[in-house]
């Protein structure tokens, strides 16, 4: 019966390890691997070819402005001139360039667009301004300019469909006017067109009058439709003057030796890793070098499937982060199960030992680099928060593979070797002390 249930044991790994490796292929075909799709027109680039590239790797212009209040600024608050700057050089530049990024740093804002050696077009967008105009016919005159409004704000709006809205507050006088002009809605109807520069960027009907304070607002399904309207708006009534700090302009060439650097290095440093944890683990090493392929193919795939992620130098110091940490939980654990055999116990229950012992010292250390990474990607710049979101990913990937994935596989081995430790590697096992003597399993050593 024993011999048995044996057997079943060891076909059921079999089909187990087999179905895992099955998988892992695919996953290492779909990383790496561009192919036709059968029966398209498409071209499958694979996981790794799919990363958005940033700028230090595929060049680029990086432009750094400092921010001043200007003398028709309609606020005498920078930080909000800023913000509203930020959203306008978002709004004008991505229309003309795609991945732009452009981000607050203080009272500076970073503008970078890859794949662009003209620096000279970039200034020219962010020269140019994009007033406020709201009129209420198509392409006529304004009734209200930047200066009429005093705030945008969204808010909550209980008891709706829409949820959110999205106001446009106008000072005293321009709030009368709004009353006046929409005195008689309830019976003609007033549509008021809102115009960023040349673009119409939204149209508003009013069924009913606006009394004198009343905001112009719309209503919208989630907040960050409203915020990403209130933004535009924003963007063309608080505006700052704008200084060029500095202006860099990145060679593809150098960013294409670059990744070739990091590249060679980390495979390099990969392959010494699993030799060394096959020279230390044995068998037990060889499948924690399993582990770390499938951790390898899961971090690619969602690298690539997370928006807002971006290969740059900083993500490249988290992945070398990410990769320490899963590395280093799976030394904790193998560290433990070997000192539970050295202290007497069978392979079976030290394994089981082992990775009970090694549980919380491995979900501490993944705690502690979560909120961190949390932190960063609160209170950084954008490049530490690429470096952050890599962190996170890499750090919930670590825990997956390494109390999951390498888990099992362990397990599954059990049923083909559960007795010889020369194969595992294991250091000898005390047996017990008397008398000052300490026995040692294949010899004795004199204390």
């Amino acid at each position: 019966m024993a011999r048995k249930t044996r057997s079943r044991a060891k076909s059921n790994s079999i089909l187990n390890y087999v179905a895992v490796v099955l998988l892992t292929i695919a996953g290492l075909v779909l990383s790496f691997c561009s192919f036709n799709i059968p029966f398209t027109t498409q071209v499958y680039n694979g996981f790794a070819n799919s990363i958005p590239l940033g700028i230090d790797f595929v060049g680029g212009i990086s432009v750094v402005y400092d921010c001043s209040l200007g003398t028709d600024s309609n606020t005498t608050n920078l930080g909000i001139a800023v913000d509203g700057t930020v959203a306008r050089l978002q709004n004008v530049i991505s229309q003309e360039y795609d991945d732009v990024s452009v981000t607050r740093q203080g009272n500076s804002i970073r503008v970078e667009v890859p794949a662009l050696s003209d620096a000279n077009a970039i200034t020219k967008l962010t020269t140019e301004k994009t007033p406020l105009k709201i009129a209420t016919e198509e392409d006529g005159d304004a009734q209200f300019v930047a200066t009429d409004v005093s705030d945008v704000k969204v808010q909550y709006q209980p008891g709706t469909n829409n949820q959110f809205g999205a106001f446009i507050l106008f000072n005293n006088d321009a709030s009368e006017r709004l009353a006046e002009l929409t005195a008689d809605a309830a019976t003609t109807q007033v549509t008021f067109y809102i115009y960023l520069g040349d673009n119409l960027l939204q149209q508003i009907t009013c069924k009913e009058q606006i009394e004198v304070g009343s905001p112009l607002g719309l209503a919208f399904d989630t907040e960050e439709q409203a915020q990403s309207w209130a933004n535009q708006i924003m963007g063309g009534v608080f505006s700052a003057d704008l200084d060029l700090s500095s202006s860099t302009i990145i060679p593809a060439e150098l960013g294409t030796q670059a990744m070739n650097f990091f590249l060679i290095a980390g495979g390099v440093a990969l392959l010494i890793v699993m030799v060394l944890l096959w020279i230390r683990y044995g068998d037990f090493g060889l499948l924690a070098d399993f582990a770390l392929v499938i951790y390898t193919v899961l971090m690619l795939f969602f690298m690539q499937a997370i928006p807002g992620i971006e290969l740059m130098l900083t993500s490249f110091a988290g992945i070398l982060f990410s990769a320490f940490i899963v590395i280093g939980s799976a030394v904790v654990i193998l560290e433990k199960i070997r000192a539970d055999y050295r202290s007497g116990m069978k392979i079976p229950i030290a394994f089981k030992s082992g990775f009970k012992r090694s549980l919380w010292p491995v979900l501490d250390s993944h705690f502690l680099t979560l909120l961190f990474g949390i932190l960063l990607c609160v209170l950084g710049s954008v490049e530490l928060q690429q470096f952050a979101f890599i962190l996170l990913i890499g750090t919930v990937l670590s825990l997956f593979v390494n109390l999951v994935v390498l888990r099992y596989l362990l397990k599954w081995y059990l049923p083909f070797n559960s007795v010889k430790a020369k194969k595992l590697h294991m250091p000898n096992q005390v047996k017990h002390i008397k008398d000052g003597e300490v026995i040692i399993e294949g010899g004795q050593a004199n204390e």
